[in-house]
């Protein structure tokens, strides 16, 4: 068995939703039932690359399709994968990657039981619920002379972290690749918030926006045909594990299982609904 860690980087707002919604959002997106932190499920996850993947050992790795699911199954689990970073609007800088201690910790446990290899220093907690912490060293969220930042219509004091730069200096390169440009953008706007804060967020800075249908002849809107649907806004970065198991039937090892999935990344990625209004654009990196 082999396991890795999975990013997930939206690159256009992320619709992976739950079907009808019984709020004010008709269309909301799925959430942990406990902590409310959103997923994109792993059963989607595991379609879109599925649906990608074009090599002749895809049923291997993926299983068979559903008419002969019974043949064997696949050679790759994937889990739920969950909300590590928000973008959240700021001030200064434009948006902040906010993350909470809580998210670092489940990461931290991620990342230990996928044996990554990550060496993940000590995660920063902030004491109260106006402190925030930012990168030591040329944060693009600070202004007033140091004293101030301000994420949605949230003050915050920022207090400069060792280990928050840390973390961001280990995680941006698994994130970004190689892509130096936006692993600098990553360590400049990453930002850890109370867990509280954090919570406040979840619920309103996601993106909402009303759709509609149209009468083909009339062009006006058509009766009962509006709606309001949620997605993960486009910057969010998500996490989860990859297990590679693979059955006897399958024909293959779990490296080639692994390395299966790796050929995907960094393409260009369709996840969730809405595909045809340019919902759900993503790019995966495994580590």
């Amino acid at each position: 068995m082999k396991t890795k860690l999975l990013f997930l980087h939206a690159l256009s707002p992320l619709h992976a939703g739950t079907g009808q919604g019984v709020g004010v959002i008709d269309l909301p997106i799925a959430r942990e039932k406990a902590t409310g932190i959103p997923i994109v499920p792993g059963s989607s996850i595991k379609g879109v690359l599925r649906a990608n993947y074009d090599d002749g050992n895809k049923t291997a790795v993926f299983g068979p399709e559903t008419a002969n699911a019974s043949e064997h199954a696949g050679s790759v689990q994937i889990s739920d994968l969950r909300l590590l970073f928000l973008p959240v609007r700021s001030l200064s800088g434009t948006f902040a990657w906010v993350t909470s201690p809580f998210l670092l910790r489940r990461f931290q446990r991620d990342a230990r039981m996928a044996q990554s290899g990550l060496t993940l220093k000590e995660i920063p907690t902030p004491d109260t619920e106006e402190t925030c912490f930012v990168a030591e060293h040329d944060s693009a969220l600070v202004f007033d002379n140091g004293q101030r930042v301000v994420l949605e219509d949230l003050d915050f004091s920022p207090q400069p972290s060792t280990h928050l730069t840390s973390w961001a200096q280990v995680l941006a390169p698994q994130i970004f690749g190689g892509d130096a440009q936006w692993a600098t953008l990553f360590q400049q706007r990453v930002c850890i918030v109370h867990d509280n804060v954090l919570s406040y967020f979840l619920e309103t800075a996601t993106e909402v926006v009303a759709r509609i249908q149209l009468e083909p002849e009339k062009k006006t809107v058509k009766t009962g045909a509006l709606w309001y649907e949620e997605a993960l806004p486009a910057e969010s970065i998500l996490e989860g594990i990859v297990v590679a198991q693979p059955p006897a039937k399958a024909g293959i090892d779990a490296q080639q299982a692994i390395n299966a999935v790796n050929t995907l990344e960094d393409q260009l990625l369709q996840v969730g609904g809405s595909a045809t209004v340019g919902r759900g654009l993503c790019r995966i990196r495994l580590a």
